[in-house]
């Protein structure tokens, strides 16, 4: 963030950003893993692809699409306390797409979260 800030990337769209930071890690990832000694399989079931395919669409690409957007018209401060809203996205999804239940505990700290966010960015 700081970065992209206060440098010449300033100036670049965040759909270019995005491009050379995905295509560069691409390339280079899997390199490191494999001198890592990691190994992987391509032998994935239809949901497991379509479940990548989502992840790596909507998961990454359109959210760090909007956040370099963001970056580069807000202010960082008021930008990264929105970082926060994802546990709270997960929790609403989970409860709405897979049932799971939202307890008395999650409540208060979804309202912690949302507290802190709003303290951050208020007007003084």
């Amino acid at each position: 963030t700081v970065v992209l800030r206060t440098t010449a990337l300033s100036r670049v769209s965040a759909e270019k950003l995005l491009f050379y930071q995905v295509g560069v890690s691409a390339a280079v990832l899997p390199l490191v893993a494999g001198a890592m000694g990691e190994s992987f399989t391509l032998d994935y079931s239809l949901l497991g692809w379509s479940s990548l395919v989502l992840q790596a669409a909507l998961g990454a690409f359109v959210t760090f699409l909007i956040w370099m957007w963001m970056i580069s018209h807000y202010p960082a401060t008021r930008v990264s306390a929105f970082s926060f809203l994802s546990p709270l996205s997960a929790l609403v999804f989970g409860a709405l797409w897979l049932g799971e239940p939202i307890t008395p505990d999650l409540m208060i700290a979804m309202a912690g979260v949302g507290l802190g966010i709003y303290l951050v960015n208020r007007r003084r």
